[in-house]
């Protein structure tokens, strides 16, 4: 059985507005390769709703979803950096279902976004510049376990920025 972390809604609103504030500034990057294909900035805007203290439900998952798509489409376009742009938006979507179990998987939730984000920049030659995390996010993500190993250049950026974040 898996051990559970203490996590109230006030934390986990504060992640899903950090995965907001990290994916919100590649969507230009998917929107000038895909400019009539909203799916991802509505998975940013109904992410950003709950970070403001909207419920979370049906919107979130069916905009995440619906990116999710779009990503797909991007990527088999051979639209790599716009195809990441997407992924940081489904993973904002995503940070508002973190769940309170102490396994390393948890960390995409809270630094996916950020990774992809870092990864569609260095596909359009874009220097990657993410928000501070804040405390308040730093905190959480001290209660799981260091990011799992994988997942590509997406991976290796979250495990950086894992690392960095747990230093202090």
């Amino acid at each position: 059985m898996t051990a559970e972390i203490e996590l109230d809604l006030s934390e986990l609103r504060a992640v899903t507005a950090y995965a907001v504030a990290c994916a919100e500034p590649v969507l230009s990057i998917f929107e000038q390769a895909r400019p009539d294909d909203r799916r991802p900035r509505e998975a940013i805007e109904a992410a950003r709703a709950f970070a403001e203290g909207a419920k979370r439900g049906k919107a979130i998952r069916d905009a995440a979803w619906a990116a999710q798509r779009a990503y797909q489409e991007a990527r088999d376009a051979g639209q790599a950096a716009a195809s990441e742009a997407a992924r940081a938006a489904v993973a904002a979507a995503g940070a508002a279902y973190l769940h309170p179990l102490a396994k390393a998987t948890q960390v995409w939730h809270i630094l996916g976004p950020a990774g992809h984000a870092a990864h569609a920049c260095e596909l359009a030659g874009r220097n990657p510049r993410l928000p501070a995390a804040g405390p308040v996010v730093a905190q959480v993500l001290s209660r799981y376990p260091p990011a799992p190993g994988g997942r590509g250049r997406a991976g290796e950026l979250v495990r950086e920025l894992d690392a960095l974040l747990r230093k202090g």
